[in-house]
């Protein structure tokens, strides 16, 4: 077995909403039926009894090393706690290939699954050794490193819930919410519209405490020293106990509380000067609660103990943590909801003020404490006092918030408890934090978890708001960037500011920000993480899709113009229509409840794809009469098609008609395929809602000009000759622009090609084919780029195809696009036309621009 081509699909793709990671996997004879395979499936389940059921027969193929991969790939994520359960594998059409597709939810612990997944195959072939726990305990690790933090994963976890589309932006904790113009980000407990001066203010706790104590929150008496004498000076200013602490810290790093010697403060001051300037404040009796206020709103409250063991007479201090820790809930760092205890140099100090050492026995019941501070950081444990707190106590901690101007902040009180107000127990804030933990209040240790990422989210987006501008995406074999293009036009026509992208670029509020072909889910994504956008408009190609999914979970408008033969079939394992068919429906898959999907109703292949889609269905074509179109009319649904020489958009017994001659890119309704680009783009604004003023002045002012839509049925005057400059390619595009010239007169007519190295024999060929029964003169040409053939071998098959043509009467072989530009130019005469189909479209365009503007 041979694993070749890993792909990870980050998006929804041909197999699945879910992300994926795709392998192409060949098997020799013996392993495309393991059956042949004596004794292996009996050494894989010693190996990993886990892996589960293998059934005998997968789509009526015998089992193949393949599908155990991919089940191997899922069971061994599973395993590690990973949310996935999805794993699909599927013959090619070459024997013994297999396209293999498993879930995955952190990329990197996919990657190391199917490696691991190998390794255990193999393992149970030679009949040698697999560590399954230890690959289980490597994945997990991994994806405990990879995942999102307990806090901020709850925060994700609530948009989830909402809809709200989320990205990760960086492999910390900044994460967008939402897309375009409605987009939010925060960064771990942050939100974007804190400010850095909140931030700032939050860090110094003595400004802090001097602007609580101005808005009246009761807060320990303190200041500032510069040195451990000055300290101690400090506390008796104040009045012992004190506490020691750094000016600048978090999670409890160099605190040490309830200090009455001098030898505990010098002590105490070595420990907080090592992370900045120290401050000496009044140690205020009782216990540590974190409070956590987000927005206006007191959401939860814990009471926070410092790690501790309780002696049971027999077992040394040493024994009882290891003992602790063996909790499950406990490890290290903030990925679980409680973090093992460590007995290092600061929990040994503890535990000397107590007349104890690691190795000393406790007495039954004796409560041995190892850190001054309660951090969970640090080991401590906490407990849900929410439903307790006063509401005196709760609007302080509010007061305290706002004070500082955090929208999430953990506010921290010493006190005996919540259920009286702070003063009359002599308690106070001692802190406040931004980007707070959340861990203690989502999983505490006592008590029941609180929705904190749901009151985040809360803050972020009001109710009902899921974050998502519309998004637009178009799909098909031909006319998907000028229906693109035009529906885009439509939106920006409404005064939305519209982001697109398609295979010339990538465009936001009318500026160019890139070039190229954009087609790809990755200028999908910039698009949507680009915050002057409003609605977006995607052109999907198929490479993309195949590549990585979709750049987006879902979209409003789903737009499939047709499905043809010569969009690259034969290439990754897309041989048939039928085959192109399913990769394009990818899109109408992953129409959102509420959306449409716009549908091709004169394409079978098209109009089959609305048993799919999950929301409503658009059908357009020309013919109302169609019998899909009359059954969808008859149920009252939305329909588009012609009416003599009129577009109707038609729901129930409500019409609306606008005039064929005020769209000027059909030319009067005369060419056919731009008449379906129009339906299709009428019916996504439809969609939309769009008014129908707006969609009607929008039609009429879009211009299918070599600006508005480059290389798509560009017309042009050329010394009283007809030029036509257009990017068709496929044998589709062929037959459209065939019946497209067939409309416009012309004395004589002339065609200049070349074609694509990347497509089939017969595809090349059958271009010219069609091309030879209507045009007089025929102009092949070679272009720079070949993509894999020979020299001349693409000439070749374009000749082959012009072979028998009735009207052909000249071909010509020409090197160079330009040079057979300018010899169609050159023979031009008054009342002739000739089609250029153009390679380099910007370039082509722009020697066009030249030539005519010349004379």
């Amino acid at each position: 077995m041979e694993v070749t081509r890993i792909r990870a699909l980050r998006g929804p793709n041909l197999w699945s909403r879910h992300t994926c990671i795709e392998a192409i996997v060949t098997c020799t004879d013996d392993e495309n039926a393991i059956r042949r395979l004596p004794g292996f499936e009996a050494r894989l389940r010693a190996l990993f009894p886990n892996i589960g059921e293998l059934h005998p027969i997968v789509l009526g193929q015998p089992l193949a090393l393949a599908h155990v991969l991919e089940n191997a790939a899922v069971a061994l994520q599973a395993q590690a706690g990973c949310a996935v359960n999805f794993g699909h594998t599927a013959r090619t059409v070459e024997e013994g290939v297999y396209q293999v597709a498993f879930q995955y939810s952190e990329e990197p612990v996919g990657r190391r699954a199917l490696e691991l997944a190998e390794q255990l195959i193999a393992a149970a072939q030679a009949g040698t050794e697999f560590d399954a726990h230890a690959a289980i305990t490597e994945l997990r690790d991994l994806d405990e490193s990879e995942r999102l933090g307990p806090s901020t994963g709850s925060i994700v976890d609530a948009a989830v819930a909402r809809g709200i589309p989320y990205r990760r932006l960086t492999s910390g904790s900044l994460v967008q919410f939402g897309w375009g113009s409605k987009q939010r980000r925060i960064q771990a407990a942050e939100v974007d519209s804190t400010s850095g001066v909140a931030e700032s203010i939050a860090q110094d706790k003595e400004l802090t405490k001097q602007l609580l104590n101005a808005a009246g929150v009761p807060v320990p008496l303190g200041r500032p020293v510069s040195d451990a004498d000055d300290g101690w000076a400090a506390a008796h200013e104040i009045g012992l106990p004190v506490v020691v602490k750094p000016q600048d810290g978090n999670q409890g790093k160099g605190v040490t509380v309830n200090i009455t010697t001098r030898e505990q403060l010098l002590a105490a001051y070595d420990s907080a000067a090592a992370y900045g300037e120290v401050m000496v404040e009044k140690f205020l009796p009782g216990f540590d609660f974190r409070l956590l206020v987000v927005g206006d709103k007191l959401v939860a409250a814990a009471r926070r103990d410092p790690p501790q063991v309780i002696g049971d007479g027999r077992q040394t201090v040493r024994q009882l943590v290891d003992l602790v820790n063996q909790d499950p809930r406990r490890g290290v760092g903030h990925a679980t909801s409680l973090t093992k205890i460590r007995l290092d140099d600061i929990a040994i100090g503890r535990l000397e003020s107590q007349g104890l050492a690691p190795d000393s026995v406790p007495a039954l019941g004796q409560r041995v404490v190892l850190r001054n501070n309660a951090n969970l950081s640090t080991g401590g444990t906490a407990t849900d006092v929410t439903d307790t707190v006063h509401p005196e106590v709760a609007a302080r901690a509010v007061d305290a918030a706002q004070m500082v101007g955090l929208h999430i902040c953990g506010v921290d009180m010493v006190c005996e408890n919540v259920l009286r107000p702070l003063e009359e127990q002599h308690g106070g804030v001692v802190e406040v934090n931004a980007a707070p933990g959340l861990r203690m209040h989502i999983s505490p240790s006592f008590g029941r978890g609180r929705a904190v990422g749901e009151a985040v989210m809360d803050t972020l987006f009001a109710h009902g708001d899921d974050g998502r501008i519309p998004v637009v995406a178009v799909t098909g074999t031909n006319g998907k960037t000028t229906t693109a293009r035009l529906i885009n036009h439509l939106l920006a026509s409404s005064g939305l500011r519209t982001g697109m992208t398609n295979t010339d670029g990538v465009y936001v509020d009318g500026r160019q920000t890139d070039s190229g072909d954009c087609s790809g889910p990755k200028s999908a994504r910039n698009v949507l993480l680009h915050p002057d956008v409003d609605a977006a408009v995607f052109e999907v190609a198929r490479g993309g899709v195949l590549r990585e999914g979709l750049g987006f979970d879902r979209c409003q408008v789903a737009v499939v113009t047709n499905i043809g033969s010569g969009d690259h079939l034969g290439l990754n394992y897309i041989t048939t229509v039928e085959d192109l068919a399913v990769l394009k429906r990818v899109i109408v898959r992953n129409v959102a409840p509420g959306g449409y999907a716009v549908l091709n109703a004169a394409d079978p292949n098209v109009a089959a794809m609305a048993a799919t889609c999950p929301g409503s269905v658009i059908f357009f074509t020309a013919d109302r009469q169609h019998p899909v179109m009359a059954t969808h009319r008859a149920q009252g649904k939305r329909t588009v098609y012609v009416d003599q020489d009129t577009l109707v958009a038609a729901e129930g017994s409500w019409r609306e008609r606008i005039a064929l001659r005020d769209v000027q890119i059909t030319r009067n309704g005369t060419i056919g395929f731009q008449v379906d680009n129009v339906m299709a783009s009428v019916a996504a604004a439809w969609a939309v809602g769009l008014d129908w003023d707006t969609i009607r002045s929008g039609l009429a002012s879009f211009n299918n000009d070599a600006a508005g839509v480059p290389g798509r049925f560009n017309v042009m005057d050329y010394r009283g000759a007809t030029v036509i400059a257009d990017y068709g390619h496929n044998t589709d595009a062929m037959r459209a622009l065939v019946a497209a010239v067939d409309t416009m007169p012309a004395k004589k007519r002339s065609v200049v090609i070349s074609g694509a190295g990347d497509r089939r024999d017969c595809d090349i060929r059958d271009q010219t084919a069609i091309l030879g029964q209507a045009f007089d003169d025929v102009i092949l040409y070679q272009d720079a780029a070949q993509r894999g053939r020979a020299d001349g071998e693409v000439m070749a098959l374009l000749r082959q195809g012009l072979e028998g043509a009735q009207r052909t009467r000249t071909i010509d072989e020409i090197r160079g696009e330009f040079i057979a530009i300018d010899i169609a130019l050159d023979r031009l005469q008054p009342g002739d036309l000739s089609l250029i189909l153009v390679d380099q479209v910007e370039e082509a365009l722009a020697h066009l621009a030249k030539r005519i503007t010349a004379g």
